[in-house]
């Protein structure tokens, strides 16, 4: 299991500490720094069952720079939508749980959090 985090985050805090106090085992990814690249990305949206704008943060700074509410919502703007989270790491809705099952979730309450340690193999 891996949690997607922004140190800064509130709901990323309240995350690691509902994991912490189930006594889970996961590996904590600030993906600021350590940026997920695009494949990456792709690879979560599967997991997810999401499109690249559905985990986007819209109402960053950048994101209104980016235009990004204009942009068409399709299959043949999703890898425009994957570069500019790619590009642009602090647009990734956070915290993203990848679960122990394949899938993940975003993980923003902590029922969210618990739905991902209940997803075993």
């Amino acid at each position: 299991m891996e949690i997607w985090i922004n140190p800064a985050c509130s709901k990323c805090r309240s995350a690691i500490s509902v994991l912490d106090a189930e006594g889970a085992e996961y590996t904590v990814r600030r993906y600021l720094e350590d940026v997920p690249s695009e494949a990456e990305i792709r690879a979560v949206l599967e997991r997810l069952g999401l499109e690249p704008w559905d985990i986007t943060r819209t109402q960053e700074a950048e994101a209104k720079e980016l235009g990004l509410k204009d942009w068409a919502r399709d299959a043949g703007s999703r890898e425009r939508w994957v570069a500019a989270l790619a590009g642009h790491p602090r647009l990734i809705q956070r915290p993203i749980i990848t679960a122990e099952d394949g899938t993940a979730v975003v993980a923003r309450t902590d029922e969210s959090v618990r739905d991902a340690l209940g997803r075993r193999q």
